[in-house]
């Protein structure tokens, strides 16, 4: 009896695991910045043509498709570990031409923000990206798209209320953007209410479009990503965590706003209880990585703060000179080894482990998958 039991037990652990799972969701339609865009940037900057577009270059892509494919990793995002498992197509980019999006699209693109790009301009933050790519221009294509989707309200209350939507990390690239442009971190705190709200107006109107599913994501740790403790170490204190060895005062910015937008989600839960919202933890995970790197699968020296794909060489291996993708710049061996892929974006590897604890637990509260 003790045998049928433990391969009984091996037998859910391997399901678990499986590559997917079926499920009612008929479509995924997917808003964020890098971490998810799936092509977008590329195309809106000029095709993979264009000159400087380091991430239209190999080694980008390299691990899962063999080729650069707008993804900002070695591979698959966690967003198309995500269709995957729920038996959907890979997310296109919205802006693909001749492309169905019956099954869902990918808004999402690089250097987006929560806030609206005038806001960066009028700040005086240089680095703001020539292109209109906030949150609220993702939800303009959303519109622009719905009536190739569904022909009336009702029967596009019907269609979305069968999708999966997810809302992804919006407010990484607005605190960055401001920390760059030489504010203090506690100026940067001091908008996260704003940057909570926008993320939460878009929830709400996704909900008023039908949605009945809204994964929400928080940020990644700021201070973990090896480009930021290049760039920002002096600027922020070059105070590290002990445990992790990531910059502690960008870390608490990230913490502050995940949890003002836990609280806004709790808000929004009470305001439509028929409404399944999952919180998608990005925080935890890569602290988990950094802090035991070996435990998850990575390199123990080398894999939780060092980036795979960079020529400067050192303890972090990025220089804004030698970027992954310029000339002259290789991967690492073995990717899957790190957690880091470029600076600032994540391995196929890490955004596998993200994934399912996004998927299963424990990094979504409650996970996608819960209620299957």
């Amino acid at each position: 009896m003790k045998h049928i039991i433990l391969s009984f037990q091996i037998f859910l652990l391997l399901f678990s695991f499986s590559h997917s799972i079926q499920t009612n969701y008929t479509s995924i339609f997917s808003f964020g910045n890098s971490y998810t865009d799936t092509g977008n940037l590329v195309i809106v900057s000029g095709g993979p043509a264009t000159p400087g577009l380091v991430i239209a270059k190999p080694p980008y892509g390299m691990t899962f498709f063999g080729h650069p494919t707008g993804r900002l990793s070695d591979g698959r995002l966690a967003i198309d570990f995500i269709a995957e498992a729920l038996g959907l197509p890979l997310l296109p980019p919205s802006m693909a031409a001749n492309q169905s999006f019956l099954q869902g699209a990918n808004f999402a693109v690089a250097g987006a923000t929560a806030l609206n790009r005038t806001f960066f301009l009028q700040d005086g933050d240089t680095a703001v990206t020539p292109y209109n790519i906030s949150l609220s221009d993702q939800l303009g294509w959303f519109d622009a798209m719905k009536p190739s989707l569904c022909n009336s309200t009702q029967a596009c209350q019907e269609y979305f209320a069968k999708a999966l939507f997810f809302v992804g990390e919006l407010g990484w690239n607005d605190y960055g953007l401001m920390l760059l442009a030489g504010k203090s971190v506690d100026q940067a705190r001091s908008r996260v209410p704003e940057i909570i709200g926008k993320v939460c107006a878009a929830t709400e109107k996704l909900i008023g479009e039908g949605a009945k599913t809204v994964v929400v994501s928080g940020i990644t740790p700021l201070g973990c990503a090896p480009a930021n403790i290049v760039l920002l170490a002096n600027h922020t204190g070059a105070e590290y965590e002990p445990g992790t060895g990531c910059l502690k005062n960008l870390n608490l910015l990230s913490k502050e706003h995940d949890l003002q937008l836990r609280r806004a989600l709790m808000a929004l839960r009470g305001r439509h209880p028929s409404v399944r919202l999952v919180y998608a933890d990005f925080y935890a995970p890569i602290v988990n990585f950094a802090v035991a790197p070996d435990r998850y699968g990575f390199n123990g020296t080398d894999g939780a703060l060092r980036t795979c794909c960079g020529g400067a060489g050192g303890k972090y291996n990025f220089n804004l000179t030698a970027l992954c993708g310029m000339p002259g710049v290789n991967a690492c061996e073995d990717p899957a080894a790190y957690v880091n892929w470029d600076g600032v974006h994540l391995t196929e590897a890490a955004n596998r482990r993200i994934a399912d604890g996004w998927l299963r637990g424990p990094y979504a509260h409650p996970p996608i998958l819960s209620s299957y």
